[in-house]
């Protein structure tokens, strides 16, 4: 077979020899760890799953291998008791050969993955103040992969890396342009890791050269992107300084008036740090819902006629179907609207209420197939002659993985 009609993933591992050689993708936060084991001939994850509620007696590990499920109690389990759990677990037979560390803000430091090192690490340290609640995690899951995995090259995967391609007039905030110069205040965007993948994945569904194809792509999970794609680049998206900017999501309110901060502070006492909990953790469906953040609940409640579930999600989708619009304007044309995530790829009547808000397109959606989540082969939703609609399920965990791969590689 030539290199044309091999993965990425597997033209770059044609030296392995004998046995299953694997990337192991590691994704931490301040209390869990996310892991997936990926094949590397075939793409597959060998084995996944999480460990949760570190340092406390719930910990716990879960994973999944052959569509088994199994789990094991780790009370008061730290970080790396937890890594050397998943070690216990790992296949006898899989040999690991790199590790991807999911980072979540690489700020303007870092436009493509790296091999870590001390000067990468201490890096990443400065951009610690970008992302309090993230990179911190990431860099702990870092140093206890090296303490539980020595001599094993480990690799950085950045989310915002994909959208440093962005040009200055979309990232820049209408502020003091000091700000920007000495505390680096701008539109960073997230969710590039997936983003990237699926305008590729997007692309080969199309029959379309990547560097051809100006997409809007929206990832809908509890955190929620859109993001625009124009030549396999980012030219603008949703997110901003944090995670906490643009769409609707599960627990995070999005776009908000600015004057909103002191507005409460003003009227209920609130500090700053309550004013940020209740936008990131009590605000987006569960604030307007009153219910729940999780969108198979509000549908339910919705098709009920539950006036509040309804009103979630009808402000979703709105929201969402205004910033497709809205990006637009950074692209020479638009070839696809594209749905991914959790919401994205299994919810056809969000879906539906988002392209019915995009009259003005004139986009004719196929109703069948939007009830089963997209033509099979394809994944588009729409009927011919329409601008194409399409839903493409993202991987995460295989883009880190190919990444990794690469890296280690040259």
């Amino acid at each position: 077979m030539s290199n044309e009609g091999k993965s990425e993933i597997e033209a770059q591992s044609e030296h392995a020899a004998g046995g299953l050689r694997s990337v192991l993708v590691i994704n931490c936060g301040s209390s869990s760890v996310k892991f997936a084991l990926i094949d590397v001939a075939s793409e597959e994850p060998v084995i996944s799953g999480l460990v949760e509620s570190l340092e406390s007696p719930s910990a716990e590990l879960s994973w999944k291998r052959s569509g088994k499920k199994e789990s094991k109690p780790l009370p008061d389990a730290d970080l790396v008791d937890g890594l050397k759990e998943v070690i216990a677990i790992l296949p006898s037979e899989v040999e690991v050969v790199a590790v991807g560390h999911r980072v979540v803000h690489g700020a303007e430091e870092f436009a493509s993955s790296h091999l870590i090192n001390d000067e990468i690490l201490a890096v990443l340290e400065k951009c610690s103040p970008l992302a309090p609640l993230h990179n911190p995690a990431n860099i702990a899951g870092i140093r206890a992969a090296q303490e539980v995995f020595p001599g094993i090259p480990q690799v950085a995967v950045f989310d915002t890396a994909f959208h440093q391609s962005i040009p200055k007039h979309a990232y820049l905030y209408a502020v003091p342009y000091d700000w920007y110069e000495k505390l680096r205040v701008r539109r960073y965007g997230f969710h590039g890791t997936s983003h990237r993948y699926v305008a590729g994945e997007t692309a080969r569904l199309l029959g379309k050269d990547l560097s051809d194809l100006s997409i809007v792509i929206a990832h809908l999970g509890n955190g929620c992107s859109a993001c625009a794609v124009e030549g396999g680049k980012s030219v603008d998206t949703t997110m901003g300084l944090s995670p906490l900017e643009g769409l609707v999501m599960g627990t995070r309110s999005g776009d908000v008036d600015p004057a909103l901060h002191e507005f409460l502070a003003n009227n209920l006492g609130w500090s700053l740090e309550r004013i940020m909990k209740a936008l990131n953790k009590e605000s987006g469906l569960l604030g307007l819902s009153g219910q729940s953040n999780d969108m198979r609940t509000l549908v339910n409640a919705w098709e009920k006629g539950d006036e509040r579930a309804t009103l979630a999600i009808e402000v979703f989708a709105y929201r969402l179907a205004k910033a497709i619009l809205g990006l637009t304007v950074g692209l020479s044309k638009i070839d696809a609207i594209v749905f991914t995530g959790g919401i994205g790829e299994n919810s056809f009547k969000v879906r539906g209420k988002v392209i019915s808000n995009l009259r003005v397109l004139k986009i004719e959606l196929d109703e069948e197939l939007n009830a089963q989540n997209g033509e099979p082969e394809t994944g588009r939703l729409t009927k011919p002659g329409s601008i194409p609609c399409l839903v493409v399920p993202t991987d995460e965990e295989l883009m880190i993985a190919r990444d990794t791969l690469e890296i280690v590689n040259q």
